[in-house]
């Protein structure tokens, strides 16, 4: 399990807090807990860029979740001194792509961003079942061993509105936080990938 990978969630704020209209097939819904406008806004052509690019970062991350992280890059990472460009290269393979790569991180720093966090972590917790067996992993299993037999080695969360599921690569599938907490949806969702 991906519980809400950082630069998923850093994009889907940015998306609604900025307001950008980004095109393109199979985009994510919008987000449960809409959040707050930017304090800090954007001129129309910086929207513009914004929203042209948002789709091919999105892609990339979400390409990266769905990846297995590699054990042997945190080894090297240990073996390499602080500071250096082999360190920095590992860091960038482990961290993956990200808005960063291209545009300001600062844009993060928002006040918007920081409240919807700090509520949409709240949500997160309280939503977490209190025993094991009431998790929806144990509740389907039989669906959830069914697709790991067609290689689902990974699934990816997101905190977005409805149901929305979608194959990330050969082994990972992302949904939203309701398909996989409806028993019905998650199951579909799991047989999906075979």
């Amino acid at each position: 399990m991906e519980d809400r990978p950082h630069q998923l969630r850093d994009l889907l704020w940015l998306r609604e807090a900025h307001g950008l209209h980004p095109e393109g097939a199979d985009l994510p819904p919008l987000l449960v807990d809409t959040p707050e406008p930017a304090t800090v806004g954007v001129d129309e052509a910086t929207r513009a860029l914004w929203e042209a690019a948002w789709v091919r970062i999105w892609q990339a991350v979400a390409g990266h979740a769905a990846q297995e992280p590699d054990r042997r890059l945190y080894e090297e990472l240990h073996k390499t001194p602080a500071g250096s460009a082999q360190r920095e290269a590992l860091l960038r393979q482990i961290v993956g792509p990200d808005w960063g790569d291209e545009f300001d991180q600062a844009v993060f720093r928002d006040p918007s961003h920081v409240n919807w966090e700090e509520r949409d972590m709240a949500a997160f917790l309280a939503s977490r079942p209190h025993a094991l067996e009431n998790s929806p992993e144990p509740r389907d299993l039989e669906a959830l061993i069914d697709a790991w037999r067609s290689g689902l080695t990974k699934i990816v969360t997101i905190p977005c509105r409805g149901e929305y599921t979608r194959r990330l690569g050969p082994h990972s599938l992302l949904v939203t936080d309701a398909t996989r907490a409806d028993s019905d949806s998650y199951r579909a969702a799991l047989a999906s990938f075979g």
